[in-house]
């Protein structure tokens, strides 16, 4: 899937719950801010218990997602994992290791930060794909039984 334009990236960008309320535009310039990275295999990206700092896409290659030893899913081109990290900063709940050479797109919570201040318009387009991104993963709890819980 190698990304050869900012334009493709900005369209990446459009499957990212964040992002997906953001018009074209408005992912186009975050995508002008993002770095772009390459990382051997069995890098380390993002390592559970650190302050999580940054939001990830996959442009190229995967990695592994662990948490403590086991591994629970396996990311490839067009995953992403920090975005929540660009809104509280707080601790990955998981590690992210290359398993074969990669490119990232990186988008810091610095940067990010700089962009809400310098096109604070974005801030409400963040806001609803966040609203989203909970309506969705309340619908998909909706029907599941919790111990405990009081029924009807």
């Amino acid at each position: 899937m190698g990304i050869s334009s900012r334009r493709e990236l900005a369209e990446l960008l459009g499957g990212v719950g964040l992002f997906a309320r953001c018009t074209r535009r408005e992912r186009a310039t975050i995508a002008r801010h993002m770095e772009t990275a390459h990382f051997g295999a069995e890098t380390t990206l993002i390592e559970e218990g650190e302050e999580g700092d940054a939001f990830f896409l996959i442009l190229e290659g995967s990695a592994v997602v662990l948490r403590g030893t086991r591994e629970v899913a396996v990311v490839r081109p067009g995953a992403y994992f920090g975005e929540l990290a660009l809104l509280d900063g707080a601790t990955r709940s998981a590690t992210v290791r290359t398993t074969e050479p990669a490119t990232v797109a990186v988008l810091g919570a610095r940067m990010f930060r700089n962009l809400l201040r310098e096109f604070p318009e974005l801030t409400l387009q963040l806001l609803a794909g966040v609203a989203a991104e909970l309506r969705r993963t309340r619908d998909d709890l909706d029907g599941v039984i919790v111990p405990g819980a009081a029924s009807g």
